[in-house]
């Protein structure tokens, strides 16, 4: 991975993802979780032919393969403002005005380590989870290019960071999260027809605090070039809390589909996201 990492500073952005979009798209099929990847858009795409599925699930492992080289890259990534239309930037910034702090939601689509970035350019203080690689190499490099984004904290996967991210939001910062993966923990709720154990943890924290609960996106337009933009997610507030939660967390999940839907080779299908 080492070596990954230093082919692609020195290939440059455009280079450097378009190869490795296609290493990846060339190598995947041969990957046992290209079979899944396959049996997934069989079941979330009933209604398009074989040859459709598995165009679409090549074209999600090269957008994989993308994501990978640019998270080696992020920084020129960040530094080059032509490579981004940020349409999400005003909708954060008009939410900060209030004092109150914000959760932020988003998926491994596009190429979701831009998620933070609208929202750190709108003025607040992201803070997220990182699990960390098995590579400490190349864990420090990627988390040294990462911390950027989050000048709120980027922390470690475990017990405390739940509590540490809950208070963050509290004094007025905002927590971006990755929501779209299996929770073994979570709620059962539809993702394309089927139940899909999801996290709760983004509604309840909105709820708690009061803050306002966004999807976010990262769309790749073409190449190493993207759109930022976000909407937002009605969190209930009754006299029934967890109610409350399992109805913004099913809305979460309907968002996420809508989007994954308009461009479907810029998810990742090969996770094991039903039971």
């Amino acid at each position: 991975m080492a070596i990954v990492a230093g082919s692609c500073r020195l290939l440059g952005v455009d280079a450097a993802s378009a190869f490795y979009g296609w290493v990846w798209r060339t190598l995947a099929p041969f990957n046992r979780r290209h079979a899944r990847a396959l049996e997934n858009l069989t079941h979330a795409f009933p209604d398009k032919t074989e040859a459709e599925r598995r165009a679409i699930a090549l074209g999600a492992w090269e957008n994989l393969g993308r994501v990978m080289a640019e998270g080696f890259l992020l920084d020129r990534l960040a530094a080059d403002a032509s490579r981004f239309e940020d349409h999400a930037i005003a909708d954060f910034a008009a939410l900060k005005g209030d004092g109150r702090g914000l959760v932020v939601v988003s998926a491994h689509f596009g190429n979701w380590e831009f998620g933070a970035e609208g929202v750190r350019r709108s003025g607040f203080r992201p803070a997220g989870i990182y699990k960390a690689l098995r590579n400490p190499i190349v864990d420090a490099m990627l988390r040294h290019i990462r911390i950027g984004f989050y000048p709120g904290g980027l922390l470690p996967r475990g017990a405390d960071a739940p509590r540490r991210l809950i208070s963050h939001v509290r004094g007025g910062g905002a927590m971006v999260i990755l929501a779209d993966l299996r929770d073994g923990g979570g709620v059962d709720v539809p993702f394309f027809g089927r139940p899909a154990r999801s996290t709760p943890f983004p509604a309840l924290v909105a709820r708690l605090l009061g803050a306002p609960l966004m999807a976010g996106r990262v769309t790749r337009l073409k190449g190493a070039r993207f759109r930022l933009d976000c909407e937002p997610i009605e969190v209930p507030r009754t006299n029934d809390r967890d109610a409350d939660v399992r109805a913004a967390t099913e809305a979460m999940m309907a968002v996420f589909e809508r989007w994954i839907r308009e461009t479907p080779e810029q998810w990742m299908w090969g996770m094991r996201r039903w039971r």
